[in-house]
C-alpha cells in the first residue's frame, strides 16, 4: 500500500512516461513543485517497493507493477473529476479530485464509474439533477 504522497509521485511519473517517454528526477520535481531531495527519496522508496527501476543519475523506468498502478491512479483522478462534472459540482474539479482521491477504494471508484456511465447514457436524468440543484440555489435554500 502506498501513502498518498507516494501515489502522487507515481501518478506523475506515469504521466511523464506517457507524455515524454522518459522520466528524470528534475522533471518530476518541476512538475510537482518539490525539491530534488524529496523526489530522490520518493523514487528510492517506489523502487524498493517494486514500482520503479532506478539507478542514480539515470532515467527512471516504470516496472510492470508501476505502470499498472500508475495507470489506475491517473484513471482514478480522471474518474473523480468526471463524477464531479456530471453531478454539477461547481468546485475546481482537479483540486477536489486531488483532495479526495487517496481515500477512495477501488470499489468506490467502480461505483463512481457506474454513476458517470449511467448519466452519460441517461442525459435526461442528469438534467433533472442539474435542474433540482438550480432550483435549490435559486430559492436560496441550502441543502446542507
Amino acid at each position: 500500500m502506498l501513502t498518498p504522497s507516494l501515489e502522487d509521485y507515481l501518478e506523475e511519473i506515469y504521466r511523464l512516461s506517457i507524455n515524454q517517454g522518459f522520466i528524470r528526477i528534475t522533471d518530476v520535481a518541476r512538475k510537482l513543485q518539490v525539491s530534488l531531495p524529496s523526489v530522490n527519496k520518493a523514487v528510492k522508496l517506489l523502487s524498493e517497493k517494486g514500482y520503479l527501476n532506478y539507478i542514480p543519475y539515470k532515467n527512471i523506468d516504470l516496472t510492470e507493477k508501476g505502470e499498472r498502478t500508475g495507470q489506475f491512479l491517473v484513471y482514478r483522478n480522471q474518474m473523480i473529476q468526471n463524477f464531479l462534472q456530471v453531478i454539477g459540482s461547481k468546485a475546481d474539479k482537479a483540486v477536489e479530485a486531488e483532495a479526495i482521491e487517496h481515500y477512495l477504494s477501488r470499489e468506490t471508484i467502480n461505483a463512481l464509474t457506474q454513476v458517470v456511465k449511467f448519466f452519460e447514457e441517461n442525459p435526461a436524468i442528469q438534467e433533472k439533477l442539474i435542474e433540482f440543484q438550480k432550483e435549490k440555489e435559486g430559492s436560496g435554500q441550502e441543502i446542507i
